[in-house]
């Protein structure tokens, strides 16, 4: 057998398996859903429910509260959520990958058992010495088990998970019994915070309190350089799934598009320079698709952090997109290649309108995606302001 086509059959097959297992797990927490009567909590209902939780607690004037932020900075975290934080007060930053240097990671239960102690004692030691008002924490059962955030609730404090990729992940790989992604652990929080629309009854199922909500980007961060524009196109990301195929089809009806990331041969872009590319490229590429899986989408940070950066984005269309943006004149959805190639060349061949499309993509962003208008909406939904 060809190992190239091998390769492919297995990458295929998993991708299907992984799909199989999706479908029965969405159709199983609908099924529970319906069948407890149970119904998502509207902003009234979220109000209500935390009120009834913290009857004392006491709203105050943005950028007097004090925060407890719990996440580990990869690439874009420190960029995006600890200066939007910071806007409503000061910041307590928890990041397990400062404290623990070694190459075993969180999916060993002894490292896990490590940072719950670590992680327990210093947020301990910050309520002793300030009057924290809330936690947020952006972790995974991979991170925590249910056992430390149990703990943590304990004390007293209000707490929000905010979990990214509840598509494919919600409960994610189980081992030894516990799940990787938000499952077991979601029930303790006082707000989970979902960017996957369909996502919001399986937390209700699992007895926690769901607010769907996407992700964003920092003005600060991710804005318009004045530079000439001298991309075609490109497209900032990792290399997987449906990607390199449709990049081929591209450049084999003679649209050269330049990629970075990691995985393609181009390599990743610093943050700097990634935004400075939003503002170089003429026409700027995206991907909905969730993972390898086909026809499994779910909304992404750069959906919001390329129009804020002044870029024209054109994106794999899937409804959630409409939610954000109106389609079409603020960014530009395709729903297969020739759509694709279709919709690029008459972008490139209208500089006009496509600088049109751009200008309101940018002001669509500005006005109503940024990370603090997101703190902005779950602390007031909380109480705090």
């Amino acid at each position: 057998m060809d190992v190239p086509f091998a390769k492919k059959f297995r990458k295929d097959f998993r991708s299907w398996k992984q799909g199989v297992r999706l479908r029965r797990e969405l159709k199983r927490y609908e099924h529970l859903f319906q069948s407890q009567n149970l119904s998502v909590p509207d902003d009234t209902d979220i109000r209500r429910i935390m009120k009834s939780r913290f009857p004392n607690l006491k709203p105050k004037s943005k950028g007097t509260l004090q925060i407890v932020a719990v996440y580990r900075h990869y690439n874009w975290e420190n960029g995006s959520l600890k200066p939007s934080l910071e806007k409503f007060g000061s910041v307590f930053h928890y990041d397990w990958s400062e404290r623990f240097t070694h190459t075993r990671t969180c999916r060993d239960r002894s490292v896990k058992r490590e940072i719950a102690d670590d992680l327990l004692s210093t947020l301990l030691g910050w309520t002793q010495g300030h009057s924290i008002d809330v936690v947020f924490a952006y972790v995974s059962g991979e991170n925590v088990s249910a056992s430390t955030v149990s703990k943590m609730r304990d004390m007293g404090i209000p707490m929000i998970n905010m979990f990214l990729n509840d598509k494919e992940a919600f409960v994610g790989k189980i081992r030894k019994g516990e799940a990787s992604g938000s499952r077991d652990i979601c029930r303790y929080f006082d707000i989970c915070w979902t960017s996957t629309a369909d996502a919001a009854k399986k937390y209700c199922v699992e007895g926690a309190l769901p607010i769907y909500l996407p992700e964003g980007a920092n003005p600060d961060l991710h804005r318009p350089y004045e530079i000439e524009k001298t991309v075609d196109v490109s497209f900032v990301g990792q290399c997987y799934g449906n990607r390199p195929k449709i990049i081929q089809e591209l450049k084999d009806r003679g649209i050269h598009v330049e990629v970075y990331g990691y995985g393609w041969p181009n390599g990743p872009l610093t943050q700097h320079d990634m935004v400075r590319m939003y503002s170089k490229s003429k026409v700027n590429l995206g991907f909905g698709e969730v993972g390898a899986l086909q026809n499994t989408y779910c909304l992404k940070g750069r959906d919001f952090e390329v129009p804020m950066s002044g870029g024209l984005y054109l994106t794999e269309y899937h409804p959630e997109l409409a939610r954000c943006y109106d389609l079409g004149s603020e960014i530009v959805t395709y729903v297969d290649t020739n759509d694709l190639a279709e919709k690029i060349q008459y972008l490139l061949s209208n500089p006009e309108q496509a600088d049109v499309i751009r200008k309101a993509g940018f002001r669509r962003a500005r006005a109503q995606h940024t990370w603090e208008m997101r703190f902005e909406k779950v602390f007031r939904l909380m109480g705090f302001l």
